[in-house]
Parts: C-alpha cells; sequence; structure tokens
C-alpha cells in the first residue's frame, strides 16, 4: 500500500507503510498520545467500525477492507454474525 503527496516539483511521491506509520506515530505524540496505542491497523478497524456504524451497508466495508468473504468482515468488525447478515441482507448491492 502506498499513499500518495505531492512533491515540491510537483511531482507525485508515494509513501511507504513505514513511512506512514511513522508519521502516524509523529502526529499522535504531537498532541499528547500515546503513539504506542495508535498505528496504521488500528485507524484501518475504526474508519471500517464507524463507516459500518453510520451506514449499516457491511458490504460496502466488506469491499472497502478488501475481504473476499463477508463472515471475515463481521468477524474483522467484531459484530454479531446474526445482525450483520441481517443487515446485509436488507442492503441492495
Amino acid at each position: 500500500m502506498s499513499i500518495c503527496s505531492l512533491g515540491a516539483v510537483g511531482t507525485i511521491e508515494r509513501l511507504t507503510t513505514r513511512q506512514y506509520a511513522r508519521l502516524l506515530a509523529e502526529w499522535t505524540a504531537s498532541i499528547g498520545l500515546d503513539p504506542m496505542m495508535f498505528g496504521t491497523h488500528s485507524l484501518r478497524r475504526t474508519k471500517a467500525t464507524l463507516i459500518y456504524r453510520r451506514t449499516g451497508n457491511l458490504r460496502a466495508v466488506q469491499l472497502l477492507l478488501g475481504h473476499t468473504k463477508i463472515e471475515s468482515t463481521v468477524r474483522y468488525l467484531g459484530i454479531e454474525v446474526d445482525d450483520a447478515l441481517a443487515i446485509a441482507e436488507q442492503v441492495d448491492v
């Protein structure tokens, strides 16, 4: 995975996963949080959880996370399988 940023001369430079992790650690420390408590994976999980809670769209979260099985997404989010499947069935894709 890489993240893009605009370079000084207008070229696109890609951040490596490690560079992104270092930036995140610096950002969390700069606002007084413990960088050991917040990482790239926790942000990924938090974003997915917030999208699911706000929309109830399990299929969208599955696609965003790149999971092939809906059961993987359910387990990743830590939600009840029956609840998640009932919500997923209500959503047309």
